[in-house]
């Protein structure tokens, strides 16, 4: 990736558009009901894309502050009510400032964590990516993500997959890497390497 020039940036635009199509198919009704994240409930999942929405968007910004210097071990806000209508305003912000090159330059902060800006604008995507499935699947929705974010998240992925292989107890990014055949679609390749089934469906 070239963090020069500008060009050959990840746009977090479509997959933002991506994640924010499932959110009219989300009912009351699934919010309690259970994720591939073990420790998430679908309504505990949104709150997490929430937040971290906006601290990867004042990330990019670099736009130090609360926003970005909560730790997630500190607990998930409570889901707002207007999550439906914030949720797509807080994808756009976040793309907005990512295709700044200067975003990508440097060092940020999120979670608490000072990291390369070039590492935290693929966290983000990684994040969206990830949880947008994560959704997806918790809600029986069908979820299209562009190649773009699939072809810039693999290799993020791939790293720290080889490295939790070599750990008594791996956990990769998000848990242990999950085995996918080397000719499944690429999505399925993505959600294996973060450590989900690609097959996992609620009740399972």
């Amino acid at each position: 990736m070239d963090t020069n020039s500008g060009t050959n940036l990840p746009d977090h635009g479509p997959i933002g558009r991506s994640v924010a199509g499932l959110l009219d198919g989300i009912d009351e009704k699934h919010l309690a009901g259970p994720t591939p994240c073990p420790d998430y409930t679908v309504g505990e999942l949104l709150a997490h894309v929430v937040g971290l929405t906006v601290a990867f968007r004042d990330a990019g910004r670099k736009a130090l502050g609360p926003t970005t210097d909560t730790p997630p071990t500190e607990g998930l806000p409570p889901l707002p009510d207007d999550w439906r209508t914030a949720l797509p305003v807080q994808m756009d912000e976040l793309a907005a400032a990512w295709r700044s090159p200067d975003a990508w330059q440097g060092f940020t902060r999120a979670g608490g964590v000072d990291l390369p800006a070039e590492v935290a604008g693929l966290v983000a995507l990684n994040e969206l990516v990830v949880h947008g499935w994560d959704l997806a699947r918790s809600t029986g929705q069908p979820y299209d993500v562009d190649r773009a974010s699939l072809e810039a998240v693999l290799p993020f992925l791939e790293p720290a997959a080889a490295s939790a292989e070599t750990d008594e107890a791996p956990q990769g990014l998000f848990g242990p890497p999950v085995p996918v055949p080397a000719d499944a679609p690429l999505l399925d390749r993505v959600i294996g390497l973060s450590g989900r089934r690609p097959d996992w469906r609620p009740g399972a």
